[in-house]
């Protein structure tokens, strides 16, 4: 190259050098490129046309799920914290407080209710508005009640549901269901000679049977446990007239427990 090239002419020598198809500066031999195999293009990704996929939700056993948190609580304090810390019943989420238990854990007799309603979700005990003392007085009717100090004549009360429905409802099958291990754990920890079904709700729990005014004063059997279905005393303070079966239920739960 002529040392006298101006810049444009050295420029204009290497823009037609690359138009040749000339790729570096120095090389010991020519390139036929013609010969050399074309390189395949690569492949774009391809780019998604429809919706993104919808992720699959796990399904979950909540009664096996229940059951297990049931079956691992040792004692009463166990079982509260368990059924605390279960977060698969909505009616949870919507209640005041939790509403596990009353009376005396030794007691003889277990009282087992619907739900708590207002005044058990403000109090966190159950059975504590017009019903509640209304059971009070059928109790002690009998010598019994839930303050009673000697075990003998005291009772102890829970219901199947620790929290109350939204505006009192009837909980639902699948909510009972959900629950049920639970209260058959609460019923085994606490051991009583006598079990009370007080209400359609704990009769279709644990006897799997509703109709109350027909089952109502017949013995039966729950956990191994004898067990006689009740009228529920908010029941009684709307038909008055069944006070005189709720009596006669009563009278039977003393000669029970007096054998």
């Amino acid at each position: 190259m002529d040392s006298g090239n101006t810049y444009w002419d050295d420029r204009a020598l290497l823009e037609w050098q690359v138009e040749l198809g000339a790729t570096d500066a120095i090389q010991d031999t020519p390139v036929d490129r013609y010969t050399l195999e074309a390189a395949k293009p690569k492949p774009k990704p391809e780019t998604p046309t429809g919706p993104p996929p919808i992720p699959v939700e796990v399904e979950v056993d909540v009664v096996a799920v229940a059951k297990a948190a049931a079956a691992n609580a040792t004692d009463l304090p166990a079982l509260a914290a368990a059924m605390q810390a279960f977060e698969h019943c909505e009616i949870k989420r919507g209640a005041r407080s939790f509403v596990f238990s009353d009376g005396n854990p030794e007691a003889r007799v277990m009282i087992v209710g619907e739900a708590p309603g207002r005044e058990e979700d403000r109090a966190g005990k159950p059975f504590v508005g017009r019903a509640g003392q209304l059971l009070d007085r059928m109790l002690g009717a009998i010598n019994l009640g839930r303050a009673q100090e000697d075990a003998a004549r005291s009772v102890y009360i829970t219901n199947v549901m620790p929290w109350r429905p939204p505006s009192n409802r009837t909980p639902d099958n699948e909510e009972i269901a959900m629950m049920l291990p639970f209260l058959e754990r609460h019923i085994a920890l606490v051991d009583p000679d006598v079990v009370i079904l007080m209400g359609n709700t704990p009769c279709q729990a644990l006897l799997g049977r509703t109709g109350i005014t027909r089952i109502r004063g017949t013995w039966t059997e729950v956990l191994g446990k004898p067990c006689l279905p009740m009228f529920h005393p908010a029941y009684l303070l709307r038909n008055t007239a069944a006070k005189r079966e709720a009596w006669a239920d009563l009278l039977e739960v003393n000669a029970r427990l007096k054998t």
